[in-house]
This record gives C-alpha cells, structure tokens and sequence, in this order.
C-alpha cells in the first residue's frame, strides 16, 4: 500500500476509534484532523501531570497558610523560604528550599465538605449529585495528551481514592490501579510463553469479533477494551519495574510507600505517561491533627522535595505539572479532640511545574483563616488552569447522548497570573 493511502487509512480508524470510545460518549474532535490542530496536538504531548492526593483534606494552617500567634494558629510554627515574603512550616524544610518552584493557593472556595462528594469533586470539579457520570482529571488528561497507540497505560493511580474514574469517556481512558507498595497486580504477570499468549488472544480476538457483530452493547465493547488494554500491558510491565533503580533514590524521596510513589510517578512520565496520581493517606484528622501532620510532613516533604528536584534535574519540570491537593481543607477552629474538620470555605492548593510561575502566592485568607479575603478560587477555576497549563482547551466540549457536556462548568476562568 502506498505510504499516502496508508496515512489515509490510519486517520480513519483513529477518527473512529475516538468517535465512539466509550460507546455513549463523542467528543468534539472538530478539526482535529487538519494539519495544525495535529501539529498542535503533537506539541502537547510532551505536558505531563503528577497528581500528589491527601487523601482525607490536609490542614492548610498547619502547613501553606499559617496564622502564628492567634487563636486558630495551633503549635507549629513557620519558617522562611527561599522567597522573601513566604513562610511554610516549620516540617517541610526541603520544601522551603524549592518555594521557588511552587505556587500556592491560598484561596480556594469550593462547595463538598464531605469525602465521597468531595472526592469526586476535587477529581472532576463537578457535583457528585450531577446525573452525567464525568471523567475525573486523569481521564481528560490521558484522552487530550495521551498516545493511543502507546503500550503504557496514559492514566495510572498508585494508592490513591478517586472515586469517577473516566465516566462518559469510556473505558478506554480507566485508571490503571498499583497499590501503595508500587507492585504490579497479579494478573500482569504471564502464566505462559508468549507464542502461547499471542495464540489465544489471536483466537479471543477471533471470536469476540464475530460475537461484537452480532450483539452490540456498551458492556461488550468495555470488555474487548479491557482486554486489549491487559495485552498491551503485559508488553510494556518492564517499564513498572523500580527494583534496580529505588535504592539508589531513597535516600532522596524517603523510604516510604509514598516516596516509593513519587518516584514511580518520575519513572513514568519520564516514559510517556501522561497523568499519574500517587495517593498518601491518612490526613482525615478530627482527632490528634498535630501528630497526625507531623507524621504525615516527614514523609511529605522528602518525596515531594524529591520528586521536583529529579524532575528538575532531568529536564522534565517545566513540562510537568505537579498538583498537591485533597478533597477538603481543615477547619481553622481545633475541636475538643485536639483535631480539624472539614472546611472548604478558604484552604490551600499548590501548583509546581509545567510552565507554572513559581515562588508566588495567589489569594489570601483574613486573619484567623476563616475566610477568603483576596481572589476566591473555585474547583472549575483550578481545573481550568491545570488544563490550559498543559494545553487543552478548559471548555472543550462532549456529547452524552445529544447532551453537550464540557470540561469545566461555565463561568470557570484560568488564574492567568499563576501560567508562566
């Protein structure tokens, strides 16, 4: 076939796969097809994003916004960093030390103070209650900046909670899940030789092709998907593979399940993986919130230090966005149990990366922590400017059914000031 024709042939089915991944779901591809939109999409594929998740909500002022000598301000005490006018806790030292690199929100205003709803809104920046199941950032990451030819998994959560997984886009787009130890789940690893393997799924592919022909239905094609998905996989496992390369980096990162994440995280991108998520637990503190972030920062600040000077070191910051967040911030008030709730009136978000202007502040809150005092951030403005960092469009649009459905609620605005 001639090389032309090829190309030809090659754009049709890419076109089409894309226009019913998901069964239900059809993007707004518009003209993706037309040479400057693949010139366009070929820049992009070079952003990346770590997602580091508090799973629980960790405490604002007990770490990015910290309100010493009053009521609210608890027993940590803050410290300098390297930029003049910027002080963090006395526990992130490293961090200290690379606030340079980092952008800190100290505003957001968001609306689901309870964990399922808040997982799910921190993860797709909308309701929970909404009827249309949305892709959590990940999902829209991997469809927008992914490769889909590529072998490796373009969405993959190490320990960590997201609760929406890719909704509407289909399950091509699916989280790949590790647990906290990093370790691959057992059903990638081969129970015979390959020749075996390409045997049977020459002969599955066989038969559910002609089986797809005759019944046609969403579960069928999600099936067909995740299998394919599980063979690609078990070519490209090596690429999980840290045994060799961690004991050199743990001094660096920690030795910790978390380091260990955030390191996989640096390995992974560093592959071509578009999006990942690494998870630390335990930040759900409405008991003990002293000892529990003490704990919780020791193990914090080297993985986290470490994963952005790697980054750094090899290149890769500027094109990867490093996004520290949770679900809820933590009440400026302390209960009777020496703990913090919930609170998403006025709490921290940090950016790093990925074209980011570090070493800033942007908004405030008053005095105690209460409220916010300067430049209310929603979850559709944060998700708006992770997208428009990393190229993609904050309003791209999708259809559910005839539904339109796009990637950030209306009204949501990109923080300009933050984008380098």
């Amino acid at each position: 076939m001639p090389i032309w024709n090829q190309h030809l042939s090659r754009r049709r089915l890419l076109k089409g796969v894309l226009a019913t991944a998901g069964g239900v779901a059809v993007a707004n591809w518009g003209g993706l097809f037309h040479s400057s939109a693949v010139a366009q999409d070929a820049a992009r594929r070079s952003k990346r994003c770590i997602l580091l998740w508090m799973n629980g909500g960790a405490s604002q002022i007990d770490t990015f916004d910290m309100k010493p000598g009053r009521p609210t301000g608890g027993p940590f005490r803050p410290i300098q960093t390297n930029v003049n006018g910027i002080q963090v806790c006395e526990y992130l030292p490293r961090l200290a030390r690379m606030t340079d690199k980092l952008a800190i929100i100290r505003s957001m205003r968001t609306q689901s103070p309870d964990h399922p709803d808040g997982i799910y809104h921190m993860h797709t920046c909308y309701r929970q209650s909404e009827r249309v199941p949305h892709p959590e950032i990940g999902a829209m990451i991997a469809k927008f900046v992914g490769n889909p030819d590529s072998d490796i998994p373009s969405f993959v959560r190490i320990g960590s909670t997201g609760n929406a997984g890719s909704g509407y886009l289909g399950p091509r787009y699916e989280p790949f899940s590790m647990g906290h130890d990093c370790r691959m789940p057992y059903f990638s690893t081969p129970i015979s030789t390959p020749q075996t393997q390409q045997r049977r799924g020459e002969l599955l592919r066989f038969l559910e092709d002609q089986f797809g022909a005759q019944h046609r239905a969403e579960p069928f094609l999600s099936h067909r998907t995740s299998e394919a998905r599980a063979q690609r996989l078990m070519r490209a496992r090596s690429v999980f593979d840290i045994s060799a390369d961690w004991p050199r980096s743990q001094e660096r990162y920690g030795n910790t399940d978390f380091g260990r994440g955030c390191f996989m995280a640096r390995k992974l991108v560093e592959a071509g993986v578009p999006f990942v998520e690494v998870g630390q637990e335990n930040y759900d503190s409405h008991a003990d919130n002293f000892v529990c972030h003490r704990g919780n920062m020791d193990v914090l600040d080297p993985a986290w230090s470490g994963l952005l000077t790697d980054l750094q070191e090899r290149g890769l910051l500027q094109d990867t966005l490093v996004v520290w967040m949770g679900e809820v911030g933590r009440t400026p008030y302390i209960n009777n149990r020496a703990g913090r709730d919930h609170f998403v009136r006025a709490w921290t978000i940090v950016l790093a990366g990925g074209g980011i202007r570090g070493g800033q502040v942007y908004g405030a809150t008053d005095q105690n922590g209460r409220e916010v005092r300067d430049n209310p951030v929603s979850e559709g403005d944060l998700f708006a400017t992770i997208y428009t960092t990393l190229g993609i469009n904050p309003r791209a649009r999708h259809y559910v059914g005839t539904r339109p459905v796009w990637a950030t609620p209306e009204g949501a605005q990109a923080i300009r000031t933050l984008l380098g």
